[in-house]
């Protein structure tokens, strides 16, 4: 519940207050899905290393494989 709570008042905030007001439903639809891309995939996050969490996964994935060839 905390991290839904807190993805939501962070889009609220980044998104909804500071680029509304919103003129049609699809307007806001098309944000969302920009808004949505940009957290999951561009966003700087210091969790990550200071890394997309995108290009965090994508790393991660290729260590793990590197780490299971070298294995083999």
């Amino acid at each position: 519940n905390a991290l839904a709570e807190s993805v939501n008042g962070l889009y609220k905030t980044e998104l909804i207050n500071r680029r509304g007001p919103w003129r049609t439903l699809n307007e806001l639809e098309l944000a969302t899905f920009e808004w949505v891309d940009w957290y999951n995939n561009r966003r700087i996050h210091s969790g990550c290393g200071n890394m997309p969490p995108a290009d965090f996964e994508a790393l991660y994935y290729m260590q793990d494989e590197a780490a299971m060839l070298a294995e083999a």
